[in-house]
């Protein structure tokens, strides 16, 4: 898990978990906090309950991470025309202002309205439920999301990222160069890792 600071470039906190879990990320913000940086915005990849539970300071979630969630329930070929649309859509999250998508976005729901009610009968069960449930989870996200989607946006002093490619870059690298050395013991690629991390790190938190 690393944080990484948007301004400077460098690594300033990082740890190994077991799990990723929205407390895991708070307890690094505190720790951070705690070190003397001043944290005025964030940027994360939209882990559920994560953006909600970060309290005070401008939350941003990546956007490319949000266009892959929605790729992910329509699939890169989707055969329905609603889903042919959405996915259109969301492809200009990352290109127009949020007036723009949001505009497209509410004019899509108006269009589709009665496509996303359809449900059918499962005979097994004898319940009722929604047809096109992939379809209806895309545009969820969608929806939840976009109190997050442009907080850069909405703060252009702050200069925050609409994405987090810079931590994603890093670990990337990381991967590049720890993947010759998956025959060290755990130990000792952690140690490689924290010499990898702490080439571009002004403070480490652990």
């Amino acid at each position: 898990m690393i944080f990484r600071d948007q301004l400077s470039k460098q690594n300033i906190y990082w740890k190994y978990v077991k799990y990723e879990t929205v407390n895991e990320y708070l307890k690094g913000l505190d720790e951070i906090r705690q070190a003397g940086c001043t944290i005025i915005g964030a940027v994360c990849d939209g882990k559920k309950g994560l953006m909600q539970s970060i309290k005070g300071i401008p939350v941003q979630m990546c956007q490319f991470h949000q266009v892959a969630i929605v790729t992910r329930y329509l699939t890169r070929t989707p055969q329905l025309e609603p889903a042919i649309e959405l996915k259109k859509i969301t492809a200009l999250l990352v290109r127009t202002d949020k007036e723009s998508f949001t505009g497209i976005l509410d004019q899509w729901k108006n269009n589709w309205s009665d496509f996303l009610k359809e449900k059918t009968h499962n005979v097994q069960t004898g319940k009722w439920q929604y047809k096109h449930r992939k379809l209806r989870s895309a545009i969820r996200s969608l929806t939840v999301n976009l109190p997050y989607l442009y907080t850069s946006y909405d703060n252009p002093k702050l200069e925050i990222p609409n994405t987090n490619n810079s931590v994603e870059g890093v670990i990337s690298n990381l991967k590049k160069k720890v993947a010759p050395h998956n025959g060290l013991k755990l130990e000792r690629k952690m140690k490689l890792i924290n010499q990898i991390l702490a080439k571009n790190q002004q403070r480490n938190v652990q």
